[in-house]
């Protein structure tokens, strides 16, 4: 088995029996209809700026989640196979079809419990994995991917790039906003749990709210079909709601 670096070895160390409560408060319940999937939580050694994380913003035309920041994945094919071996090929074979890296140079060394995401009803598995040998990445395919980013975790930890985001129910939960992406919901929680584990976390203030984007909240209404002029008149309401009624101190994942 390849080694992977000492900077990662605390990561890898306090991922062997992570508590899967700590990760997400929303598990994947015992139903048959919940779908299983993996992401690639892909990990690089850096540059200047030290180690940098894999990810890629969803195309603003998709049904579910659009425009939103993700880690590369999707949902298993029975190909894939079963048990970790097959969440590891799924993580990777979807991070090649939407990103175009080689599989080759990527050592897979941990994989998180599955968690749920209710609003597609996929229980996701994050496979962590160290870019050993990084291959150019780009856009593959414009309907499913917007743009790729390898983003250094130091920005990510840095107290002035975090934020806690409100959604227009109420709802909050920890962002990120690094240049012009606005990392939030399911991918946001799981980079707060990595710089937790890895050790790279600082401390930051959570009452620094910051209402999601129209454009995110835009992107969310027109995935449940609604008509442009509902888009926009909901877009206001929900934000002025969101603002009357506060954070919820249950967050969002």
């Amino acid at each position: 088995m390849t080694a992977i670096p000492d900077w990662l070895h605390p990561l890898a160390k306090a991922s062997e029996n992570v508590d899967p409560n700590l990760l997400s408060r929303f598990l994947p319940p015992d139903d048959p209809s919940v779908r299983k999937s993996a992401v690639l939580i892909l990990l690089a050694d850096g540059n200047d700026d030290g180690p940098e994380v894999l990810l890629t913003e969803r195309a603003w035309t998709l049904r579910k989640h659009a425009g939103q920041m993700a880690f590369p994945g999707g949902g298993a094919d029975p190909e894939d196979g079963t048990g970790d071996t097959g969440l590891v090929r799924t993580a990777l074979r979807e991070a090649e079809e939407e990103t175009g890296l080689d599989p080759a140079g990527v050592v897979p060394f941990e994989i998180w419990p599955a968690l749920w995401v209710p609003v597609s009803n996929f229980g996701v598995s994050p496979v962590l994995a160290w870019w050993r040998t990084p291959s150019p990445v780009a856009v593959v395919d414009p309907a499913e991917v917007a743009s790729v980013h390898q983003v250094p975790l130091s920005a990510l930890a840095d107290p002035a790039n975090r934020i806690s985001c409100l959604h227009p129910s109420g709802f909050t939960g920890p962002a990120f906003t690094i240049d012009d992406l606005y990392i939030w919901g399911f991918t946001a929680g799981l980079l707060d749990k990595l710089l937790l584990l890895g050790g790279w976390y600082r401390d930051w203030d959570p009452s620094n709210v910051v209402p999601l984007p129209d454009r995110l909240v835009e992107a969310a209404w027109r995935s449940e079909g609604r008509r442009s002029e509902d888009v926009r008149r909901m877009t206001a309401i929900e934000h002025d709601l969101g603002h009357a009624q506060g954070p919820d101190p249950k967050g969002v994942e």
